[in-house]
């Protein structure tokens, strides 16, 4: 582990490794969450932190895991440090060779042919959990948003399928990187050395990604939380359990929420508000050390309200802009359910609180996504989420996500330092 007094460091870029293969950005089932004493019923169903429910026999080797992770890396930036990094045009310029009856494509997802089979492919084959429980659906709308936002490179975009997109990540300092997420790899398809030579040619040598798994070894970590917003579905779905001693009607009114918010004057956001969004977001991730750097572009990509974003702003008494909240909507197709055949997911993305509290801010924020119908909330105990988690019911899940950065060594980031959210 690379201790605080570390500075951050370039490392040199081999091909990315294989111990991302498998990762599913983490988002997988969980399953009979023991937490009677703070959320009163266990919790399950399709958690983006990968949680399975293990035993204590498994938690223990996940631990063991973890020890022997610590010490590789440490073995690994030896290696790494031996070696000096070389100029993009030492990447080879032609593409991986695949087997017989396979070929590379540039995905054009302007074409709507394509971007369909794009969309069969994922809802097919990616992330569904371990019981075959809870499968990602992701729309047309969410695809776009997720794998076009300014700057993006068409021929990053590959099946199998994986995406990069370039962005300004801040890790202590700001370093132009790519995003890994989406992937969703055949057995005999190179995805993962493809893609970083092809990242590699664009000069472009550090990544991060996330995953459920432990490995060799995140720069951060944090846990998914949450709030139940239709708790009898989500109990018939088995996406959470009643725990011992706990009725159905005694759920209900645990759970309950308003049928509206008044607290503050939440407005949905408006195009003429982005110039003081991109100004209050960059001032307020100043204060995170893993974090997103956004153009004013990347901004209204990122916030402006669609089918799968919805941003709400906190006006003052003169109408200026002083906090705004923001999540994304990401339904789950239910399997094998006799009445249900959809749950309806939000997630938190980004939020920027000045004058508004922050308890306040969030309490009413639940109240959002309920009353456009959603199912559960989800939110990471990163930055200052902590405070609130417990006092707004939000249940524990299972399992972690890990923060991953590839050729990039730095100190470890305290979850109350993390302020980045990949789309799942």
């Amino acid at each position: 582990m690379a201790d605080e007094s570390e500075t951050a460091v370039k490392l040199p870029a081999p091909p990315l490794l294989q111990m991302i293969e498998g990762n599913r950005n983490g988002h997988e089932h969980c399953s009979n969450c023991e937490n009677e004493e703070d959320n009163s019923y266990n919790r399950g169903g399709l958690s983006p932190a990968n949680d399975t429910g293990i035993d204590s026999t498994q938690n223990q080797h996940v631990k063991t895991n973890s020890l022997l992770a610590e010490r590789i890396q440490e073995i690994l930036a030896i290696e790494l440090f031996s070696v000096g990094q070389g100029p993009a045009i030492t990447t080879a310029e032609k593409p991986y060779t695949l087997s017989q009856g396979f070929t590379w494509d540039a995905l054009d997802l302007g074409d709507c042919g394509v971007l369909k089979k794009l969309y069969t492919l994922l809802n097919e084959n990616y992330a569904e959990d371990d019981d075959s429980m809870f499968q990602f659906y992701y729309s047309l709308e969410f695809l776009l948003w997720a794998l076009q936002p300014p700057g993006w490179l068409p021929h990053w975009k590959l099946v199998g399928f994986m995406s990069t997109i370039p962005a300004n990540i801040h890790i202590y300092d700001t370093e132009k990187i790519v995003k890994i997420n989406f992937l969703c790899v055949h057995e005999k398809l190179f995805l993962i050395p493809e893609i970083t030579r092809q990242v590699h040619l664009e000069s472009i040598f550090q990544a991060v990604y996330t995953a459920g798994v432990v490995l060799p070894k995140p720069v951060g970590t944090c846990r998914y939380w949450h709030p139940s917003l239709n708790p009898r579905k989500l109990i018939d779905v088995k996406f959470s359990h009643l725990s011992r001693n706990m009725t159905m009607q005694h759920i209900m009114k645990l759970y309950q929420l308003p049928d509206s918010q008044d607290s503050w004057a939440a407005t949905n956001g408006k195009k003429k508000d982005i110039p003081v969004v991109h100004q209050l977001f960059t001032r307020y991730m100043k204060q995170f050390h893993l974090m997103p750097v956004m153009s004013q572009e990347e901004v209204e990509h990122s916030f402006y309200p669609r089918n799968i974003i919805d941003t709400f702003m906190v006006e003052n008494g003169n109408g200026e802009v002083t906090d705004f909240l923001s999540f994304y909507m990401l339904p789950s197709t239910i399997m094998n359910h006799p009445t249900h055949k959809s749950l309806k997911a939000a997630y938190s993305f980004y939020k920027v609180h000045t004058q508004t509290p922050l308890l306040d801010l969030r309490k009413d924020a639940l109240v959002l996504p309920k009353m456009k119908g959603l199912d559960v909330f989800s939110a990471l105990d990163l930055t200052e989420n902590k405070t609130f988690l417990e006092k707004l019911k939000f249940g524990i899940g299972h399992a972690n996500l890990q923060y991953y950065l590839h050729t990039w060594k730095c100190p470890s980031v305290g979850a109350e330092k993390v302020r980045l959210v990949l789309q799942q």
